[in-house]
């Protein structure tokens, strides 16, 4: 399906219709291509889903590589079915992308991120569009689940919220700072341990009154203390965000369970016409709580973010984590990951209640420039 090269004049290919069929294989695919300085060529871009081709919010990411490579792009165009990127070397400086719709600036972080960590010096990322956005994590999980735990690895970034933007308008900025890395560290991750405390933001923006998000604060409250009565640690916060942080009106709200291990879960929803504020706070706290019940270090957000966009770039070390049962988006990553990266992946099924452990040893990358 997809051949790697020791020549950098051969081209990765990869057949975007397979497996989860979306963005997820594109993102995985230039990013893992960025790093090893091959060029790619994905076919059949999302060619799973009903609306086939290219999206705004995809070609802004290619062009986001394409600036960070300073290499060629060809087919960003919207539906295009194919494009080719071929990379030169990673710089670092100051690199700009906007959606110009409410598409994720989250998913245009996870594509540039583990690139920049291989950067010849530390570099800002201004992105523009959804920070709260439908089929993406909300900028909270970035900022307080996914950099605690990369942390762990050697990733350091801070991400400045410079203004929120909501479903279905956008308008968000955010700013992110990333330190390059010699090379990752390897991490185990196999026990949760004990819940220690819950915590969550419910908010509204513009024109909403305080009181929906008082009323999600509220039943989130009411439902995480009724599923966990042991737990006297849960602090749920109505917020009304400053007129000067946010763009037009959302609402929304992000649950997050700490261990006393120091993994963090974390589920989240955001609102829309018709839905009462306290169906959208149930649907956060029914996120939460399936990723609980398996016994998982890491929530199905985290799987293959932590796994496959960091793991496969280890030296020496062997990385394991504990995972609930296998997403579509880890199982696509896997699979990219194995074909671009060459890199070892192993998937050890535990029960069905106790999910699984993902195993790893990657290709040994290191920043040529450290």
């Amino acid at each position: 399906m997809a051949s790697s090269a020791n020549r950098s004049s051969d081209v990765i290919i990869i057949d975007g219709s397979i497996m989860e069929g979306g963005g997820q294989i594109l993102r995985n695919a230039v990013s893992f291509a960025c790093l090893l300085n091959s060029a790619v060529c994905v076919e059949n871009i999302r060619g799973g889903r009903s609306t086939p081709g290219l999206r705004a919010q995809h070609m802004t990411g290619l062009q986001l590589i394409r600036d960070i490579t300073s290499g060629k792009l060809d087919g960003d165009k919207i539906g295009s079915m194919s494009v080719t990127l071929h990379p030169t070397n990673i710089g670092s400086g100051t690199f700009i992308a906007d959606t110009k719709t409410a598409g994720s600036v989250c998913l245009l972080m996870q594509l540039a991120l583990p690139c920049l960590l291989y950067a010849p010096a530390a570099s800002k990322l201004i992105l523009r569009g959804g920070t709260n956005a439908e089929m993406a994590p909300p900028v909270d999980f970035m900022t307080d689940v996914l950099r605690p735990i990369v942390k762990k690895l050697g990733v350091e970034f801070d991400c400045d919220i410079v203004r929120r933007g909501y479903y279905p308008k956008g308008g968000g900025e955010i700013h992110v700072t990333v330190k390059p890395v010699k090379q990752l560290r390897p991490l185990q991750l196999l026990e949760r341990g004990s819940l220690t405390r819950i915590t969550g933001r419910a908010f509204v923006a513009g024109r909403l009154p305080l009181r929906i998000a008082q009323t999600m604060a509220r039943e989130a409250d009411r439902v995480l203390r009724k599923k966990y009565p042991d737990l006297s640690d849960i602090n749920i916060e109505p917020v009304q965000e400053p007129p000067e942080k946010a763009h037009e009106s959302g609402t929304g709200i992000m649950v997050m369970a700490e261990s006393s291990t120091g993994c963090r879960l974390a589920g989240s929803a955001i609102g829309k016409k018709g839905v009462p504020a306290e169906e959208v706070a149930r649907n956060a706290v029914d996120e939460l709580t399936s990723n609980l019940q398996h016994n998982s270090c890491v929530d199905e957000h985290l799987q293959d973010q932590v796994n496959l966009s960091f793991h496969s770039f280890f030296l020496k070390g062997h990385s394991s984590l504990r995972c609930g049962p296998l997403t579509m988006h880890t199982q696509t990553a896997i699979h990219v990951a194995e074909k671009i990266m060459k890199a070892k992946i192993q998937v050890q099924q535990l029960s069905e209640k106790e999910g699984c452990i993902i195993e790893c040893d990657g290709i040994g990358l290191q920043n040529p420039h450290l």
